[in-house]
């Protein structure tokens, strides 16, 4: 049965991206995209706790059949990843024009997705990830969300086939070893390979996946092609996308790089994560637009996976087999809260931009202009990103310490304090995040500035209120869902990790002695300690009534949205403290009539500059650009040019022919 629901969801988008080709049938083809991912969900939640039973698909390559299963981790990142999908699918784009392209990139990222995570063939599977890349690209371009999206969009596909290529290299290197395509062959081309060789390979996968997950350099295409897009695109891209691309990485690293030099790359796994989550928060702060801020937070939470994945291999390859489990476990617990608070605030941005015709991060006051269920939903889901109690968030980053902390029980000093240091930069990740989405709330949706704001279409409101219902529920019942992990755990580590982070509704890093929380309970007690406080605000207010006066102004009257905290001076003073990251830059330009001081505008612009563009990205165009300019006279369009080069060419064809062997 989850086979033929996952078949159905193949069907489904393949029907919707062609009918959105016809450019007919939009309202269908939307439909389908949505129903296909609710029964990809659907599948999932019927296949777990174990996986899909394996399949061979009537197509090969190189005289090889592709098989197809999916296992219990790819099913629990899959299903988190399809709920904001299918909600962006039947809500399409905020803007009307070229809707039907962005319907035939979701099709097609969709599809990818799936092949992702189930190909278990080398060729199939990077023919996925290629339709997977092809379809964000695709989604942005069709939305026509940017005057010149063309840009982001090739930035991005660029730095993707980089991640291509680096995948490309890893697998001929395996496949080699082993002279099998399959994924079986993959990991015992692995086990074959000298420890120094066997990191590279580790290296290139990491290269490879990280491309599409935003770990550092390749995190600075998110912003610029995330801010192309519309949120439904974000949702789609930071969701199932995102997550196929881990579970690929932690496949790759977890089964084909088995070796002697495992260790080594756990090390490496763990720097690049943490020190690409700080990055990418401290970035994330900064942004005055909701797709950048959020596609900045996407990588910082994809990057905090990674480091707990890279924990894990560390774990694993000193024999600790629990431990590993439980940093496994945290890394999927994390992705999968993550899903859902992104896909609600992607959504919510969609919301905003219907309400004020932009998605600037401004005063709208729209969580008290909306219904109560709207702004309840889009505060679950920031309370989860800034790891509040008691949201999914909290949980996945409470587990994720705990996992660090558990760094004594190495062998060797460098893990240990690789580990330690990985505690500290993840906190500082932590903390900058909280700061990021108090910012995103409290300005994007309860800043009470006078700038006119809209209605919130019905459908934007429910979806945001669903998902971030969700959130909640995922936190709350944890200890159950736990359970949906404990097949893989032991089929992976042969120890059921999941089953030993809970204690009844408690939860507990493998035991109860160490450190312990529950969500399921604090949503009932919280509540009740909250009755103090409250009654004793009230009985203040009876003995002593609030006086409301308007705010000293200099004499003047006070204008609200003159006065008002912006995004800029909400995050201008970690920008001053942390300059030597951000390196801002400030431009203000007088417009005059006539002499000097007679101003009639002053412009002022801010940005910060990026870590890797100037450094590496700028390099490699001019490079290109030389060499294209170059091999320019290539294309003169002189006839007699061209018939020469053909046969220079039959020249060398008939010398190496005739060459003895």
């Amino acid at each position: 049965m989850p086979n033929e629901l996952l078949a159905l969801a193949a069907i489904l988008w393949g029907a919707g991206g062609v009918l959105a080709l016809t450019g007919r049938g939009l309202g269908v083809a939307r439909v389908a995209l949505g129903l296909g991912a609710l029964s990809g969900i659907a599948g999932a939640i019927l296949a777990l706790p174990g996986g899909t039973a394996p399949v061979i698909l009537p197509l090969a390559m190189a005289g090889e059949r592709f098989g197809f299963h999916i296992a219990p981790e790819g099913l629990w990142l899959m299903g988190f990843g399809l709920a904001p999908a299918a909600l962006a699918c039947w809500l399409a784009t905020p803007i009307q024009a070229g809707r039907a392209g962005w319907l035939v990139g979701a099709a097609f990222s969709l599809l990818g997705a799936l092949g992702v995570f189930g190909m278990q063939n080398a060729g199939g599977f990077l023919i996925a990830w290629e339709v997977m890349s092809l379809g964000g690209a695709v989604m942005i371009l069709g939305e026509r969300v940017s005057l010149s999206p063309g840009a982001p969009v090739l930035f991005m596909l660029g730095l993707l086939e980089v991640g291509a290529v680096a995948l490309l290299i890893a697998f001929l290197v395996l496949v080699t070893a082993s002279g099998d395509l399959s994924f079986t062959g993959l990991a015992a081309g692995g086990a074959a390979l000298p420890g120094w060789v066997g990191i590279v390979v580790g290296v290139l996968l990491v290269i490879g996946f990280g491309a599409k997950l935003g770990l550092l350099p390749f995190y600075e295409w998110f912003p610029a092609a995330y801010g192309a897009g519309s949120g439904a695109s974000g949702a789609i891209l930071s969701g199932v996308v995102l997550n196929a691309a881990f579970f690929a990485l932690a496949r790759g690293v977890l089964d084909w790089v088995a070796g002697p030099g495992a260790y080594g790359l756990g090390i490496f796994i763990v720097i690049a994560g943490v020190l690409s989550a700080i990055l990418a928060v401290l970035y994330a702060f900064q942004q005055d637009d909701w797709r950048s801020l959020l596609s900045f937070s996407s990588a910082e939470n994809a990057a905090i996976a990674v480091a707990t994945l890279g924990a894990s291999l560390m774990f694993r390859a000193s024999g600790l087999a629990a431990l590993a489990g439980l940093a496994w476990t945290v890394a999927l617990l994390h992705l999968a809260g993550h899903a859902l608070a992104k896909g609600t605030l992607f959504l919510t941005a969609d919301g905003v931009h219907a309400a004020t015709g932009r998605y600037e991060i401004r005063h709208s006051l729209l969580a008290r202009r909306t219904t109560f269920v709207f702004g309840a939903g889009a505060l679950f889901a920031a309370m989860s990103l800034a790891a509040m109690p008691p949201q999914a968030g909290f949980v996945s980053e409470w587990f994720v310490f705990q996992t660090v902390f558990q760094g004594f029980h190495l062998p060797g000093m460098g893990g240990r304090l690789v580990l330690a240091l990985a505690g500290a930069g993840l906190a500082l990740t932590a903390a900058v995040a909280f700061a990021t989405f108090v910012k995103l709330f409290g300005i994007g949706l309860l800043g009470a500035g006078n700038h006119v704001a809209g209605r919130i279409g019905a459908g934007v409101v429910a979806s945001v209120a669903v998902l971030g219902g969700c959130v909640l529920v995922l936190a709350v019942g944890m200890p159950l869902w736990l359970s949906a992990l404990v097949e893989a755990a032991v089929g992976r580590f042969g120890v059921a990790a999941p089953a030993l982070m809970h204690d009844g509704p408690l939860l507990v890093p493998l035991t109860a002695h160490f450190a312990f929380i529950s969500p399921t309970l604090l949503v009932v007690v919280m509540p009740l300690l909250a009755l103090l406080p409250i009654v004793l605000l009230l009985a203040a207010r009876i003995a002593h009534p609030v006086r409301r006066a308007p705010v000293w102004y200099g004499g003047s009257a006070p204008d609200i949205a003159r006065t008002a905290t912006t995004a800029l001076t909400f995050s201008n003073a970690l920008r001053t403290f942390y300059s030597f990251v951000y390196r801002p830059r400030v431009e203000t330009k007088r417009e005059t009539v006539g002499r000097e001081y007679f101003i009639t505008r002053l412009r002022f612009s801010h940005e910060v500059a990026p870590v890797f563009g100037p450094w590496l990205f700028a390099p490699a165009v001019r490079l290109v650009r030389s060499v294209s300019a170059r091999l320019r006279g290539l294309q003169s369009g002189h006839l007699n040019f061209y018939l020469g080069l053909i046969g220079l060419l039959l020249v060398i064809i008939l010398a190496l022919t005739f060459v003895p062997r």
